[in-house]
């Protein structure tokens, strides 16, 4: 399965539109690109592979891997992506703003529901991340 995240860049966030095959799966607010600072930039453009995660925090969820220079780059629910996100990727059912979204459970959902069902089929998902 491939994913492609098309990004738009802006001073206070990143906003992209996430696609499996041409079709739209969810809206994505990120931090701002400041150069693949750690903890308040997004992650570079690049091809990534996904993996399921689970965690006490964010339960089960979803691990963009082999970052260069980064690590726990994750998919999970999130609004605001300067008060709720140190690095990761929030998808989200609308943009409201630069690096903000609404209705972001249902958007992490709905591709959590997608992104499971291609690993649980044993195939690799891969995340292509562009402008």
């Amino acid at each position: 399965m491939v994913l492609v995240l098309t990004r738009t860049y802006f001073p206070e966030g990143t906003n992209g539109k996430l696609e499996c095959d041409g079709k739209l799966i969810c809206n994505t607010i990120e931090l701002p690109w400041k150069n693949n600072e750690t903890k308040v930039s997004c992650i570079p453009e690049g091809k990534y592979f996904i993996r399921k995660r689970y965690s006490k925090k964010f339960k089960w969820h979803l691990e963009i891997i082999e970052v260069i220079s980064r690590s726990f780059i994750l998919l999970h629910p999130a609004n605001n992506a300067l008060k709720e996100l140190n690095v990761c990727i929030a998808p989200v059912t609308k943009i409201s703003g630069a690096g903000l979204g609404i209705m972001s459970r249902k958007a992490f959902t709905k591709l959590k529901t997608i992104v499971y069902k291609a690993l649980d089929e044993k195939q690799r998902v891969l995340i292509i991340i562009k402008s």
